[in-house]
């Protein structure tokens, strides 16, 4: 048994109401820094001491995905990282036998893509596995080569795959919500109207508590996938959810230009990746200037003593910007990139603009940064940050 503490959630702006999807700076690691930061708003980040991500859909099948992760939270990197391969059911029994101080991840990106995240502390809502069933009906499969075959027989799963697992699971209580399955199908599992979820994969399953926590309902939760199925019960309780799910948007316009890999310099990649990655800058011990990157030598007063690091805001206002409108190789144009300044630091950092079409900023404009994918080199994913203006979204979320 656990106790959730806190929820969060993430939708891509980019889609349709029915299914959001991802440009080329977004992928599972951006999706679960934006989810996880969202269910850890309000958590001393001391609290937090294991990280799970259960996707389908993580990038670095070697070598792994934990430190961009941890970075992009924030969080120590010291902190316990299990990456998950699995769907709703894996995620749902994450949460329910995750040990205070757990931060459970769900993502999805193939399909319609979402993320979500739980935090498991002290105080809130207990949530408790109740059974399993654990059968194979693979109707939908995918190697790792990302190749799909798709055995287009849902009355087969539906009656031999979901159907005998109900059969044997434990139907003692009402199920309230189901996550995994859409439209009829969830309806068949659910008893009355289930809370309709923005994807069925990893992420569902804490969407659907997040439904619960929402319009503070208890009871069972279904997860499933193809006859794999788990149930859990959530049992009253205060729990906090923060949602970051703008409206959706159609996805602009634009053309690649081919071009050749871009190269990769793992020694500058390694050097770099604490201070882009966590955003800090470096704190002159003489006179308290600001450096980003991180310099040996103050620009202001010339010492060469060691420095602080400094922490930098996400807040931030365009102080210039350009849009690129010319073919350049292995990008998508036009595509815009904004100088901004960071709260009142004086620090100025260059980065794309994010969930916004090309153009469609100017000057003055506020917003904050954002986890980006910025570019993939080498076949090693270049993580840093994007300017995600204010405009559609919670203006809260900038004046925090």
């Amino acid at each position: 048994m656990a106790t959730i503490t806190a929820l969060g959630t993430y939708l891509p702006v980019w889609g349709t109401d029915r299914a959001r999807t991802i440009t080329g700076d977004e992928d599972a690691v951006t999706l679960a820094v934006a989810a996880g930061t969202g269910a850890l708003h309000d958590i001393d980040p001391t609290e937090l001491t294991d990280v799970v991500i259960v996707s389908r859909d993580l990038p670095l099948l070697e070598g792994g995905n934990s430190a961009a992760v941890l970075a992009g939270l924030g969080a120590s990197d010291h902190t316990r990282v299990a990456e998950v391969v699995g769907g709703a059911p894996a995620s749902l029994e994450a949460v329910a036998r995750a040990d205070p101080g757990t931060l459970v991840i769900g993502v999805d990106v193939a399909g319609a893509a979402g993320a979500a995240a739980a935090f498991c502390g002290s105080d809130g809502g207990e949530i408790a596995p109740v059974d399993r069933i654990t059968r194979s009906m693979p109707v939908t499969t995918r190697d790792t080569a990302g190749r799909r075959a798709d055995y287009a027989d849902p009355r087969l799963l539906r009656v031999r795959g979901v159907g005998a697992s109900l059969e044997r699971i434990d139907r003692s209580e009402p199920i309230v919500a189901v996550a995994g399955l859409a439209g009829r199908d969830a309806a068949s599992v659910c008893d009355g109207e289930p809370p309709t979820l923005p994807a069925t994969g990893a992420s569902s399953a804490l969407f659907a508590l997040a439904a619960l926590a929402d319009e503070r309902r208890t009871g069972r939760i279904a997860a499933v996938e193809q006859a794999a199925m788990s149930l859990a019960t959530l049992a009253p309780g205060d729990i906090a959810v923060v949602r970051d799910e703008r409206p959706a948007r159609r996805v602009p316009s634009g053309i690649f230009a081919p071009g050749a890999d871009l190269p990769i310099a793992l020694t500058a990649y390694d050097r770099a990746f604490d201070a882009k990655l966590r955003l800090e800058a470096a704190r002159c011990t003489n006179c308290g200037t600001l450096s980003y990157p991180p310099r040996y030598r103050c620009l202001t007063c010339g010492s060469e003593a060691p420095t602080e690091t400094a922490k930098l805001p996400r807040q931030a206002e365009i102080y210039t910007l350009a849009t690129v409108r010319v073919p350049v190789p292995g990008l998508v144009s036009p595509y815009t990139v904004t100088l901004v300044e960071l709260g009142d630091t004086g620090v100025r950092v260059l980065v794309p603009l994010t969930g916004a079409e090309p153009g469609s900023v100017r000057i003055g404009e506020r917003g904050r940064l954002v986890f980006r994918l910025i570019a993939v080199r080498s076949g090693v994913p270049d993580y840093g940050y994007g300017f995600l203006p204010a405009a559609g979204g919670n203006p809260e979320e900038v004046a925090a």
